[in-house]
């Protein structure tokens, strides 16, 4: 489909019943979950494990094919954690898997089939399980993780950093500082004087914030008409 033909009611009750979902299913499994959580298809999310913390107004895409999966293993050597802070996005696909310590800072955005892992899960000489092979992940606030890419155990991120898409990060990467390539390579600086807007600009006053997108999509959908959405189901056209 070219257009979105559902009326508005009918996008007004998919996202009461995410609310609802969310509020009452995923929340509680989370250690510790901020408020003004956002979450797309949240029946989707795996959350499995415990430690696993999510700040203030988190934005998860998640979808029936590329669901979102945040894992912590435990065993009688290592407790995995995941900490991720407020105002992060979680694109569809991401897998964020921990055996010791994950940290995620606030305003960051991971785009889709990221994969971050502080474990190789299994050493060279040892197959059996995750033994000295794992060392904790540090993204800084206001980090860009691109399309595919993969953060590799031990790795810290400085902040404002953005890694490109389908990158392999071994190594640190420094503050305001851009990478790419497998293995990722410093390709450009960022200017630390120059003032960034971050993903904590859009939720000051969360309230207005997903107000406004409810009056957006009231606009975008004004036209819809329950026949012509039927229609455009079992019968559509190029026009659609």
């Amino acid at each position: 489909m070219r257009k979105n033909n559902r009326p508005y009611a009918l996008k007004w009750l998919s996202n009461q019943f995410n609310r609802f979902y969310t509020r009452r299913f995923l929340r509680p499994q989370f250690d510790r979950c901020g408020r003004g959580l956002q979450v797309v298809a949240p029946w989707t999310v795996s959350v499995f494990g415990a430690g696993i913390h999510l700040g203030s107004c988190a934005h998860i895409i998640s979808a029936r094919h590329n669901p979102v999966q945040l894992t912590c293993w435990s065993g009688k050597q290592s407790q995995g954690a995941i900490y991720i802070g407020d105002n992060v996005l979680i694109s569809p696909g991401v897998r964020i898997a921990s055996n010791v310590g994950i940290h995620i800072g606030d305003n960051s955005m991971l785009a889709a089939n990221v994969y971050i892992s502080d474990s190789d899960w299994h050493g060279l000489y040892n197959r059996t399980r995750p033994f000295r092979c794992s060392h904790p992940i540090t993204l800084g606030n206001n980090v860009w993780v691109g399309d595919s890419a993969i953060v590799c155990k031990g790795v810290t991120i400085g902040d404002n950093s953005v890694v490109g898409a389908g990158s392999v990060v071994t190594k640190d990467v420094p503050a305001n500082t851009v990478v790419a390539g497998n293995p990722a390579k410093v390709v450009k600086t960022l200017n630390p004087k120059r003032k960034m807007l971050t993903r904590a600009s859009l939720f000051q006053n969360p309230e207005h914030y997903y107000r406004n997108q409810d009056q957006l999509d009231k606009y975008v959908m004004a036209g819809n008409g329950w026949w012509n959405w039927l229609r455009s189901v079992f019968f559509p056209s190029r026009h659609d």
